[in-house]
């Protein structure tokens, strides 16, 4: 007799808003509604009084262990016949102060051509900072690893992740390296923010994370944390970008060394190739930086994508990039994405296109020629939109239009194998039209789902005219969206505790939305990047902006409610990474503190906040994943034989590739094993079900089946 197996999770249905009467107190939700205090009466007595410790000091153990060796892909030396002849120079630094000259002025892609390229933009006030040459680290001293008090009110639940849980930090190379016009790097887009941007502050400096990664992959390892999240520069590897110029050994030689020693202190490598630094020479003139209302405009600032350079596209050359990246550190690096949040920096439809087909090419070359065994991505952005009303069916197909725009754009094709939704081919009118060949080439060609779900946004539609109004209209003040949006609800409440900046701390809507990604784009979920600028936090006395409870609040109240989507509501959220490990440069501006670190300014010495602690303090893994139950179906009691198909597909939909299951030890059938095998062509996989009982049907004829709790093991 044979059995269909399918995965079983409790489901809850999610809303933004439930209606309900109140009369009289309501009980707190972490309480039992039955509590025997409810009616109880507390008695009274005196006692002798004496002062007592009020808190337990505890201390962090700092104890980075090198990561087991593990490879994900040969090594360059295997890889190298992939790309072309490469040559290798390097390239000094640039002082507007020094009077030196270059002498080399007849060599190409010499120092005299490089520092043409820096000599050619009008920097305003350019400085430089305090190192020059790489700090040796020293260990963490004890006295900063003593626990801070925990927060008064913890999690409403106890639950924990599972052992293979994606649980890291992240940062971009543009916003805290510094040293941008050192050692053979070249100018990217955003260096030339207060150019086109006035009145907003360099990256000059930043962090400088460049000359002190040693210390702070120290700091960050010191805490448990399990991934790294980093960008590598384009113009840093290529200072003249294109194929065929010369490649920076001195940049190849820092990322490989950084990369090893984030190995040796325990954690792994995971890198974006391009994060809002496209290298300047792509541009005619600074000014085409800036993507002005009123123009049909997609995103923020013009990343370039759609441009060229010496009649070689964006696309090409970024690809040429991509794979000298890649094939050089493949080996050791688990984790890729292609492109942080390129919507923002979209100009037009052209810019989608150059996108979507540079990460394919780049994922098909990771996958087919260097045979990694990783995963890639892109990260998209979404401040997910929900409705003001849900009830109201006019908001609801505003923020279905919002999402969409902003999040199907890349994902039908890239997820769903389907054409750009009618909200980006509405609005946009040069996007370029996908082929049946492009679709069946970018299919598929992400592992998991990227997003950056820093808050939500409450939309409705536009006050004056539709959507499609605003759509047809490139001058319509609401483009590229085409909605209302807000930080309000229909109760006239904010929708959550408020930062410096646009983030609202709302933990509901984040379950909401992992719910959302996973049912909607059918991939496991992870969170590259999420953070809270607290407001005023730049002007607090050092200690007070240490002890940064509201950005603990924002971390655990969204852990919390993430867990939630993943052990009750059958979520398959793999991973998060915290935006960032230290305050950096946000775009222009320094005041805006995302990080669960301080960083002095002057000195650039760092500080633990106490965030970082509750951050890890919720983030302890379990040693298992979340319990499944296991039904047996009868193949003949389902309808038909497509109904049956579809049952054993999303059956297989939930659970992890690459684990071995088994019952939990309840006496059942305590020799029955499911193994998921390899996944196949149809990006499920296989299962395979050794001994078991049979289930027998009841005398009426009504099938009953019987459920058994299903544990994952050794998930590869």
């Amino acid at each position: 007799m044979k059995f269909y197996v399918l995965l079983s999770t409790s489901a809850v249905a999610l809303a933004q808003q439930v209606y309900s009467s109140v009369d009289g107190p309501t009980s707190f939700p972490q309480c039992s509604r039955n509590s025997s205090y409810a009616s109880a009466i507390p008695s009274h007595s005196f006692r002798e009084f004496s002062f007592t410790q009020t808190e337990t000091v505890r201390t962090a153990t700092s104890k980075p262990a090198p990561t087991t060796t593990t490879t994900f892909a040969p090594n360059y030396s295997q890889l190298s016949s992939l790309v072309p002849d490469l040559t290798t120079t390097q390239w000094g630094n640039w002082d507007p102060a020094s009077n030196a000259t270059p002498t080399d002025a007849g060599v190409p892609y010499g120092n005299a051509s490089w520092t043409a390229l820096w000599t050619a933009i009008p920097w305003i006030n350019f400085t430089r900072g305090i190192y020059s040459t790489t700090v040796e680290p020293t260990p963490v001293p004890t006295s900063e690893l003593v626990l801070p008090p925990p927060e008064p009110f913890g999690p409403e639940t106890c639950y924990t992740f599972p052992g293979d849980f994606l649980l890291g930090v992240a940062a971009s190379a543009v916003q805290i390296e510094g040293a941008v016009a050192d050692e053979g790097r070249t100018p990217v887009h955003m260096d030339a923010l207060s150019l086109f941007s006035p009145g907003r502050t360099d990256n000059f400096v930043a962090n400088e994370h460049y000359y002190l990664y040693k210390q702070d992959i120290e700091r960050i390892a010191s805490m448990g944390i399990r991934y790294y999240r980093f960008s590598i520069p384009w113009s840093r590897i290529l200072p003249f970008v294109l194929p065929g110029t010369p490649v920076n050994q001195q940049g190849l030689s820092h990322y490989d060394d950084l990369i090893n020693l984030v190995l040796e202190k325990g954690m792994l490598p995971a890198i974006v190739l391009h994060h809002t630094d496209t290298p300047l020479e792509f541009y005619p003139n600074v000014s085409a930086i800036t993507i002005a209302p009123g123009t049909g405009g997609v995103g923020y600032t013009d990343s370039g994508y759609h441009l060229s350079f010496n009649n070689v596209t964006f696309e090409d050359a970024f690809v040429n990039y991509g794979k000298i990246v890649m094939t050089h550190f493949a080996d050791r690096v688990p984790i890729w994405w292609t492109f942080n949040e390129p919507l923002l920096g979209a100009r037009n439809g052209h810019s989608i296109d150059a996108v979507i087909k540079a990460h394919a090419r780049l994922y098909h070359f990771y996958k087919s020629e260097i045979k990694g065994t990783g995963k890639i991505s892109l990260t998209l952005n979404d401040n997910f939109g929900v409705p003001r009303n849900p009830s109201n069916a006019s908001d609801v197909e505003a923020a279905t239009h919002f999402n969409a725009f902003q999040l199907a754009t890349f994902a039908n094709p890239i997820f769903l194998g389907q054409d750009y939704p009618d909200a980006f081919k509405d609005t946009v009118s040069d996007y370029v039209p996908l082929t049946a060949e492009d679709m069946s080439y970018i299919n598929g060609t992400a592992d998991f789902f990227s997003i950056q779900p820093y808050t939500a946004t409450v939309v409705s539609p536009p006050p004056n005219d539709t959507i499609a109004d605003c759509a047809a209209n490139i001058s319509h003040p609401l483009r590229p969206y085409c909605v209302t949006q807000s930080t309000t609800t229909t109760t006239g409440w904010n929708m959550g505790y408020a930062s410096q900046s646009y983030v609202y701390i709302t933990p509901a809507y984040f379950r909401t939305y992992l719910n959302y990604l996973w049912n909607t784009f059918r991939a496991p979920v992870a969170v590259t990047e999420f953070g809270f600028p607290i407001f005023g936090e730049d002007d607090k006395k050092q200690s007070d902006q240490e002890f940064d409870s509201p950005r603990s609040w924002y971390y655990q109240s969204y852990l919390s409610e993430g867990l939630k989507a993943l052990w009750e509501d059958g979520v398959d959220w793999i991973g998060v990474f915290a935006w960032s490990w230290a305050d950096n440069w946000e775009f222009g501006d320094y005041a805006q503190h995302f990080g669960i670190q301080t960083v002095n300014r002057t000195t650039q010495v760092r500080r633990y906040k106490k965030s970082f602690f509750e951050k890890r303090r919720k983030e302890q893994p379990s040693t298992l994943s979340p319990r499944y139950t296991l039904i047996l179906v009868h193949p003949e009691r389902a309808a038909n034989t497509r109904e049956r198909g579809r049952t054993f597909r999303f059956a297989l939909a939930l659970m992890r590739p690459s684990c071995s299951y088994h019952f939990a030890s309840d006496g059942a059938v305590s020799d029955t094993e499911v193994t998921l095998r390899n996944r196949v062509s149809d990006s499920f996989g296989l299962l395979k079900r050794s001994t078991g009982r049979g289930l027998a049907g009841d005398p009426s004829g009504v099938y009953r089946s019987e459920e058994f709790p299903l544990l994952p093991t050794d998930c590869g």
